[in-house]
């Protein structure tokens, strides 16, 4: 995507490419171990990536053979992002994601991310298109979180890009989630606002993916995370699909800069939100709070 458009013309986007993986072994461990690559390059010294490992697990001609199971894509996943962390000096870990459209795989999603939390599986998210506010869909996903926060699951989960204040009202009353990814909306409701601002709720914020997506207004100046700037809220910057909205984080840092007016001790403080809503043991977690701090000087 290089033009601003409409969350469908993502997911059309993601509808190509990943049937080029899919069910593809060599391929789902070389891209993990290559995203290791791409995010040392730009300075990246601990990222968690997210994907579905449902989505990959059938071939490109449908039919049936190889396809490795769910629980076998996320262990090929780990193998890439181990071998890329000790190749490229830098801290991966992954969360796996439930897709709104499929409650049926959520349930298996909170097991596997049990299963493999020694293995570098830090959390759990939920992703995808829109569902509605309290449609019985959502069910499944509810249980499934509430099992997560149960079991000591960390959650993030995509809210407030399309839909209202209400679906990020939902994630953090009956979800549990720790964090929001994306959360523009949550403007449209000011009390839930200064709610969620006061508890210190952090919000993943994708400044480029924004405006492709059509999340927020194509003036680019103009943009909710200007607000959570100018409140002190609690938000970091992110890439979201690097490969689709064709940017990384050197990017993203350099537009808000220039789009937004973010000088470089706010992005050296949204470094350290990151560092600090990161879903790591909590002593592994100080450590990586320290070394941020130290790489960003005093």
């Amino acid at each position: 995507m290089n033009n601003p458009g409409h969350i469908d013309d993502m997911f059309h986007a993601f509808h190509t490419l990943i049937p080029v993986l899919s069910g593809d072994h060599a391929a789902i461990r070389r891209i993990a171990y290559e995203l290791c690559e791409d995010q040392a390059q730009q300075g990246v010294v601990y990222f968690e990536a997210r994907y579905c490992p449902h989505l990959l697990t059938s071939n490109l001609t449908g039919e049936s053979g190889d396809d490795p199971t769910a629980a076998e894509v996320v262990e090929l996943v780990n193998a890439g992002l181990q071998q890329g962390s000790k190749d490229y000096n830098i801290q991966a870990r992954s969360l796996l994601c439930a897709i709104r459209e499929h409650p049926e795989w959520s349930h298996e999603m909170v097991e596997l991310c049990g299963k493999y939390s020694s293995d570098g599986v830090v959390g759990l998210d939920l992703a995808g298109g829109k569902v509605g506010y309290k449609e019985d869909a959502n069910l499944p996903h509810i249980k499934a979180f509430q099992d997560a926060q149960r079991l000591g699951v960390h959650r993030t989960i995509h809210a407030g890009e399309v839909g209202g204040p209400e679906i990020v009202e939902e994630a953090v009353t009956e979800m549990h989630a720790e964090r929001i990814g994306h959360g523009y909306h949550v403007l449209d409701d000011e009390d839930l606002y200064q709610r969620l601002k006061k508890e210190g709720m952090h919000f993943e914020v994708c400044p480029v993916s924004s405006y492709m997506t059509g999340a927020v207004q194509t003036d680019f100046k103009q943009h909710p995370a200007k607000r959570f700037a100018q409140d002190g809220a609690n938000f970091s910057l992110s890439s979201d699909d690097p490969r689709v909205f064709l940017t990384s984080l050197t990017r993203e840092r350099k537009f808000v800069k220039e789009n937004w007016g973010f000088d470089d001790a706010l992005i050296s403080t949204l470094n350290l939100n990151a560092a600090r809503a990161c879903f790591l043991p909590e002593a592994d977690k100080a450590r990586l709070v320290s070394h941020v701090q130290m790489l960003q000087g005093p």
